[in-house]
């Protein structure tokens, strides 16, 4: 098992791609934090993952957007095992308006969990990590490719590419690996309940849908040893989409 006994935290980690993320981590015998803005849901993930992988897993109330519940988060894992040694940043929101109606409100509230939300996380993780660490960010196709109606959450995850880069370099001291993948169209709530999508002004084709276990297996290679000389890198996991753009 190639994460036993190495302690993971996943943010929005209740559905989708965290879901499949953290079922995937503790299957390959990580201890587990799933973190998610609603508590119940926390925690009854973190019992579903329990019931099928090697490693212990824990719900962990948390907004990503909030640097209290974050440390406070990173304390939790600290103080059950002893050790943080995976962080994965899968938290996001994206809301759906033309630039002309968008706010300084949506662009605060989009960019504190899509981008500040990263950044909380990281910073807690090279505070607190020990050598040899690996931090995962979830970014999106949409920072190289976009669609209208999302220009708060595309820039956010252009800027948390820019975000890897620079935390890879400030992590290399204590060995602490950085990356980020970009997923393309993932079979979960978000991509259904795009407007875009039911409007027709985005075609997706099913062929370039892909599942949330792909996004995970990803995940977990960057995470792991196998992935050990690779850092500050972006993975497209999109099954080829922005080659075809």
């Amino acid at each position: 098992m190639r994460f036993k006994d190495r302690v993971a935290i996943v943010t929005g980690g209740a559905s989708g791609i965290g879901l499949a993320t953290a079922t995937r981590l503790c299957a390959d015998g990580a201890h587990v934090v799933i973190a998610d803005l609603a508590a119940d849901r926390a925690d009854a993930a973190a019992a579903q993952v329990r019931a099928g992988g090697s490693g212990e897993t824990l719900g962990s109330r948390c907004d990503v957007a909030n640097e209290e519940d974050v440390a406070a988060t990173v304390a939790l894992a600290l103080e059950r095992f002893g050790r943080l040694d995976i962080v994965v940043n899968n938290a996001g929101l994206m809301m759906f308006k033309p630039l002309v109606e968008l706010t300084r409100d949506d662009w605060e509230r989009t960019l504190a969990v899509d981008l500040l939300g990263v950044f909380y996380f990281i910073r807690e993780a090279l505070l607190h990590m020990g050598e040899g660490g690996a931090i995962v960010n979830v970014s999106s196709v949409h920072a190289v490719e976009t669609s209208p109606l999302v220009a708060p959450y595309a820039a956010a995850k252009a800027a948390v590419l820019s975000l890897t880069r620079s935390a890879a370099i400030e992590g290399a001291a204590k060995h602490i690996r950085v990356n980020a993948v970009l997923p393309g169209a993932v079979d979960t709530g978000m991509l259904w309940s795009n407007p875009n999508i039911a409007s027709g002004a985005e075609k997706i084709d099913k062929l370039d849908v892909g599942r949330p276990e792909h996004i995970a297996a990803a995940i977990a290679y960057l995470a792991s040893d196998d992935a050990g000389f690779i850092t500050g890198s972006a993975l497209n996991v999109d099954g080829g989409r922005l080659a075809r753009l």
